[in-house]
């Protein structure tokens, strides 16, 4: 085994990472500003906000692969990272990936043996030598790491097969060989990125248990609301704020939620105050205006004199005001806009869709009766490929049942967020896909695409074909909500939307009139609609399910 430089030992308490006003840009693109940082043992932080805005280039400028633009960046102990990618190259094996996390403690063990063999042969220096190898060993805690890796493994059903080429793995099976090297290397500092990916609920169970047992410090980018709530103890958002900085809360997911909302009240009611100033201060110049033109007709009788006296008056006095108005900027932006539910009930209790004994072969094997009226909740839950998709399919007449039969109420409003966007064409804008879809429809009385807050005015005319997945998520749920359906579909309806909007969303949907039936894995949601009556279709020998609603 080669040498390598003793460096990479674990500070313990003092191990950190420390960013100093530090910025990134991409491209043009500016992705972090000013982001001043310390991570340190006992800190687990998340990472948060929309897609884009850096989550995964901050983990980067952490771990020392991308070298920030501006800024300083200084690290102390040792550093465990995941990332999506696993080298599987040149046959590289489930031991090559353990002995590339485990280097360190392997090193070490080298040497001590090395310097007992000099020992042994009464070479000088050898007892000096041998000391320090020991230390370094017992530092690392090197006899325990290939059992601790071993644990991992098995607690995340991770291949074990030090001999198998990681190439014959799945991408699901190679990321938990990564994930369980990198748990089970004891790293003084974890930087992990979506670290739930292809892990199934005894895995996220393990995965879990293991962050918050994790001595040292955690910086963790994830779409996992419950893991989340369940390990970070501070949350960066790095969503647009006030004054373009990032906003660092403590005090845990609910800190983070509570803080967030404070800062956003604070944020519209600076910006709602300058532009009443502004306002004010333009009603004034108009009113000046005005005087210095009747200034000019001073009543019958009056001579020059007067005329000129009261004219010096009020020229004086306007350009006062217009001086006023031009010094006051609105140098507060608007804030970004907020999720609002659309304006439109339904009758309750009324006939939405019934389902009778419906399948479909090799996708919803066990028949599944179901009646959904207006006003109904219904969580649809199971394992993948159990057939909720499938079932969400045939409830929005998407598709038709091999036995078994769907019937919907004539002229039924029904809409579907699916987990795939529609087929759009990438050239159009938001705000044209927006009209097309509302003019083809019908739907004279729908509102703008602004009137929810899922767009704004910088991304609805965006071509979609550019926008990111999670503002053509957006776009789609907006187009949902404009049919004002009688039932909303919502099929995995956390992908790709930020926690903000899922959290409104989750609340808008408990006073919705419409009838709403939601299928997820998201953990979090399912917590959240944990009250809704629900259709479970796990397993393969499931009994026909009915469920009727009040």
């Amino acid at each position: 085994m080669p040498d390598t430089p003793n460096t990479h030992l674990p500070a313990g308490a003092h191990a950190h990472i420390r960013l100093t006003d530090v910025s990134v840009t991409l491209g043009t693109r500016p992705v972090l500003s000013g982001v001043n940082l310390t991570l340190s043992t006992g800190t687990t932080l998340a990472a948060v906000g929309e897609n884009g805005r850096g989550k995964t280039t901050l983990l980067e400028v952490l771990s020392g692969t991308q070298t920030p633009d501006a800024g300083t960046v200084s690290r102390q102990g040792t550093v465990g990272v995941i990332q999506q990618h696993l080298d599987t190259s040149a046959g590289r094996t489930v031991g090559d990936a353990v002995a590339e996390e485990i280097a360190d403690s392997l090193h070490a063990l080298q040497a001590l043996d090395d310097a007992t063999t000099a020992m042994v042969e009464g070479k000088p220096g050898a007892e000096d030598a041998y000391a320090v190898a020991l230390d370094r060993a017992t530092v690392l805690d090197a006899w325990d790491a290939d059992r601790r890796v071993d644990i991992a493994l098995e607690g995340l059903s991770a291949c074990a097969d030090r001999e198998r080429p990681l190439s014959t793995l799945s991408v699901g099976q190679r990321y938990r060989v990564r994930l369980a090297c990198v748990l089970g290397a004891r790293h003084d500092l974890l930087l992990l990125d979506e670290p739930t990916n292809h892990l199934d609920a005894t895995g996220l169970a393990f995965l879990t248990a293991r962050l918050r047992e994790h001595p040292g410090g955690l910086a963790v980018v994830s779409h996992d609301r419950a893991l989340l709530r369940d390990v970070a103890s501070h949350f960066l958002d790095l969503d647009p704020s006030q004054d373009g900085a990032p906003r660092l809360y403590g005090g845990g997911y609910e800190g983070w939620i509570e803080g967030r909302r404070a800062e956003r009240v604070r944020w519209e009611q600076a910006h709602a105050d300058q532009v009443d100033e502004h306002a004010r201060l333009t009603r004034a110049a108009d009113a000046a205006r005005g005087r210095l033109q009747d200034s000019w007709r001073p009543e019958k009788g009056h001579g020059k004199h007067a005329r000129a006296t009261r004219a010096a008056g009020t020229v004086q006095a306007f350009n006062r005001r217009r001086d006023e108005l031009e010094r006051h900027q609105v140098t507060v932006p608007p804030p970004p806009a907020a999720f609002h539910w659309p304006e439109w009930t339904v009758a309750p209790g009324k006939n939405v869709v019934t389902c009778t004994d419906v399948s479909v072969r090799g996708r919803l094997v066990s028949p599944v009766s179901l009646t959904v009226n207006t006003g109904d909740r219904v969580l649809l839950t199971g394992p993948n490929g159990a057939g909720k998709s499938t079932l969400l399919d045939l409830l929005a007449g998407r598709l038709t049942p091999d036995s078994g039969q769907v019937i919907c109420r004539p002229g039924v409003r029904i809409s579907h967020l699916g987990q795939e966007v529609p087929d759009w064409d990438p050239t159009l804008p938001a705000v044209e896909i927006y009209r097309r879809h509302i003019d083809g429809a019908g739907l004279t009385s729908a509102p703008g695409l602004d009137t929810t807050g899922l767009l704004g005015s910088d991304s609805a005319g965006t071509p979609v074909g550019r926008m990111s997945q999670g503002q053509q998520r957006r776009l789609h749920l907006a187009l949902c909500l404009a049919g004002e359906p009688e039932l909303l579909i919502l099929d995995e309806p956390s992908n790709h939307l930020s926690f903000a909007l899922v959290d409104e969303l989750t609340g808008a949907l408990a006073s919705a009139s419409c009838a709403v039936i939601v299928a997820t894995h998201d953990r979090q949601l399912l917590r959240d609609l944990a009250s809704w009556p629900a259709v479970d279709l796990s397993g393969s020998a499931l009994e026909s399910v009915h469920v009727r609603q009040p």
